[in-house]
């Protein structure tokens, strides 16, 4: 599929209750890990119902119960998870008392499932319409009948070119295609259900925008019902009927979304919703409301309420006691709180107004800029075509990055967004000296160190930092922190007494106690990974971060913390960033200025507040009409969701480079050849920003 479409991502309606019996009833559902140190209850007392062709959003971070949830209805909890109380009634049969075989026959055929990884999930070496196929088999269907049914799935989940496609391995499709293809063998055995585990997490916004879709054509046309898990409160607000919230192993609010993100009643979820980076950010310089501390460990869990320890509303009766679901509110909505039950109002709005002074005063603006670059980029290039080349033979060069310039100033924040395989960590490790660069040049302070020569690469490590997606991966599991900060801290000619100093400074400067010096990178949690790498990267005393996605992988608290951190450094040390990300709300929240990038070449260039406000490519367009919004009142607004992936930089389509997905390009205006016939330049267009379209501004304001 190579054509592009508008519509409404997602209109579904208000759940209805007066529907008959629910599909699935969770009543009590109990989940112990028996380990040699004691129990632990990853989900304890969670209840909730599914009726047929609604949209059940389970929310909630990283340690909250949300997956092994989805994992006990399944009866997939591998040992030392035990299931140990509560009934999971599927269409009136209670799944959990079945035997083991019969519960096989339900899996796939009643009750399907699809896992956050499609790549771990689908067998290497098996071709993806064998695996379909295999699916169907496994409950008595022929082979021949499957195979069928097999293209008829895949058609469904609209896999381009069948034919070629079915009998392609896993690897031989994009990420956005493998999650298709999970879900076509979830659908197999046409479930009445279908649980999701973070169906989109991993995914850019334009392929997440085609995965919801499909959801909800699937609960619209085939009457499917749906939960899915995730901890994107964007993707519950424009797909879901109804959101339970889950922390600390328990249901602590659930509703309609309608309900639940109008007037959410337990201050966990009113917390989650304000702590959203918004398209629209208008904080002027504010930081994020984030939640303070961390989420508990399910194995020590606080007395009383789990989340009274970081909820600014708790009273002494919160830990001493834990607050049961009740009704607050409308019809449905029920709340784990006994402040909320008392009637205080825990909106986001009422959050905003209550917190402490020092906390709510705007963060110190960001100094002016002066004329200071302390990045830049002209023209460049970089090959990631094969070295490897023939007497008589060579390889053609493979531009990832294709003559890209860009600018970085000192206390200011570039944002470069795109698709994953448009260039972006490319380029990024380019600049840095770990991509050999082909072409064009890279200037630090104003001096050229495009060589990466010894010298040059000297000056790039002193003045540019980088900051990894992965914190974990990037820190050494057999060197404790102080090691790995006093490694940095030697490339200064720090040592001695100045050494301890330096790296107890780091730590309280990126929010950590200096006592944890001595700990291993397992010992701590994702967000304290990250601020561990942030401080390796001040070692130096940089002028410019390069942050290649250093938020993506963090829950959403815990993300507001580390974009928290990020603002009041720039504010204090005048660095200049280099922010990556596919989260273009982040994006907004943070950045000065956005580039946005596409098959090697940047499309759009400008200030954040004109490309968001009035965004003048076509994609530019179609990436901020497919970011969720959490809010319901969003959800009848016009989206444009690309369709097809992102064409091979080894063969770029000629012309405009976009043409092929583009929604105002020759698919949809066949008599628009020059966007085949001419390569269309960066020009500065009436609204300050500079677009590399020949119909420049023609989608602003659609999104």
């Amino acid at each position: 599929m190579t054509s592009s479409a508008n519509s409404s991502l997602t209109q579904p309606p208000a759940a209805v209750k007066s529907k008959g019996s629910p599909l699935l009833r969770v009543q009590g559902l109990g989940t112990e890990f028996r380990l040699k140190s004691g129990g632990v209850k990853a989900v304890n007392d969670v209840s909730f119902d599914i009726y047929p062709g609604d949209v059940l959003g389970i929310v909630g971070e990283s340690g909250s119960g949300k997956s092994v949830t989805a994992r006990s209805i399944m009866r997939m909890v591998r040992p030392p998870g035990e299931i140990y109380a509560g009934t999971v009634q599927f269409d009136g049969e209670d799944l959990l008392a079945l035997p083991e075989s019969e519960m096989r026959r339900r899996r796939g055929s009643k009750v399907a499932m699809v896992f956050q990884d499609p790549q771990a999930a689908l067998n290497p070496v098996m071709k993806v319409g064998d695996q379909i196929v295999e699916a169907m088999t496994v409950h008595g269907v022929d082979k021949k009948t499957a195979r069928a049914r097999a293209v008829e799935l895949l058609e469904q989940v609209g896999i381009p070119d069948i034919p070629t496609k079915i009998d392609q391995y896993p690897h031989q499709f994009s990420g956005g295609m493998r999650q298709r293809v999970v879900i076509a063998i979830a659908l197999a055995n046409d479930p009445a259900l279908l649980i999701a585990d973070e169906p989109t997490t991993a995914l850019d916004v334009t392929i997440q925008a085609q995965i919801l879709r499909l959801l909800s054509r699937l609960r619209t046309e085939l009457g499917i019902a749906v939960a899915i898990i995730t901890h994107d409160m964007g993707v519950v607000a424009e797909l879901c009927t109804d959101v339970v919230v889950m922390y600390g192993g328990r249901t602590v609010e659930k509703g309609t979304v309608e309900q639940v993100f109008t007037h959410p009643r337990h201050p966990y979820t009113a917390a989650l919703l304000d702590a959203m980076p918004r398209l629209d950010d208008d904080r002027d310089g504010r930081p994020l409301p984030a939640i303070p501390g961390a989420p508990p460990d399910p194995a020590a869990l606080p007395a009383g309420c789990a989340f009274a320890p970081r909820c600014q509303f708790a009273e002494d009766a919160c830990g001493q006691g834990t607050p049961e679901l009740l009704q607050i509110g409308g019809t449905g909505q029920t709340a784990a709180c006994f402040v909320a039950q008392r009637g205080v109002d825990v909106s986001p709005s009422h959050v905003v107004a209550t917190v402490p002074a020092e906390d709510a005063a705007p963060a110190p603006q960001t100094p002016v800029p002066t004329a200071e670059t302390v990045l830049e980029v002209r023209d460049l290039r970089i090959d990631v075509g094969s070295r490897r080349h023939g007497l008589f033979h060579q390889e053609p060069p493979v531009y990832a990055v294709d003559s890209v310039s860009l600018s970085v100033h000192a206390g200011r924040t570039l944002g470069l967004v795109g698709e994953s395989g448009c260039g972006k960590s490319t380029l990024s490790r380019g600049i840095v000296g770990i991509n050999p660069i082909a072409g064009g040049s890279v200037l630090v302070g104003g001096t050229d160190v495009s060589a990466m020569r010894e010298e040059d690469l000297k000056r790039v490590r002193s003045s540019v930092q980088y900051v990894f997606q992965d914190p974990y991966a990037s820190l050494n599991p057999r060197r404790t922190i102080r090691q790995s900060l006093s490694e940095a801290l030697a490339f200064r000619g720090i040592g001695g007494q100045a050494l301890e100093t330096a790296a107890r400074s780091l730590m309280e400067q990126v929010g950590l106690r200096p006592e944890l010096l001595d700990r291993y990178p397992h010992a701590f949690s994702g967000g304290q990974r990250q601020r561990i790498g942030i401080a390796r990267a001040l070692a130096r005393e940089p002028r410019t971060l390069v942050l290649d996605e250093p938020v993506s992988a963090l829950d959403m608290s815990v993300q507001a913390q580390i974009i928290n951190l990020l603002e009041e450094l720039q504010n204090e040390l005048g660095l200049g960033y280099l922010f990556i990300a596919h989260d273009l709300s982040v994006v907004r929240h943070l950045s000065d200025t956005v580039a946005v990038m596409y098959l090697g070449r940047i499309v759009e260039y400008g200030d954040v507040a004109d490309v968001y406000g009035s965004p003048q490519h076509p994609y530019t367009a179609a990436l901020l009409s497919s970011s969720p919004v959490a809010s319901v009142a969003e959800r009848e607004r016009e989206s444009i969701v690309l369709r097809g992936d992102l064409p091979s930089p080894a063969n770029p389509p000629s012309g405009c480079r976009f043409r092929t997905r583009c929604p105002i390009g020759p698919l949809a205006h066949p008599d628009r050849t020059i966007c085949a016939e001419s390569d269309p330049q960066l020009t500065l267009t009436p609204t300050g920003q500079r677009a590399a379209c020949h119909f420049a501004g023609e989608l602003a304001g659609r999104p």
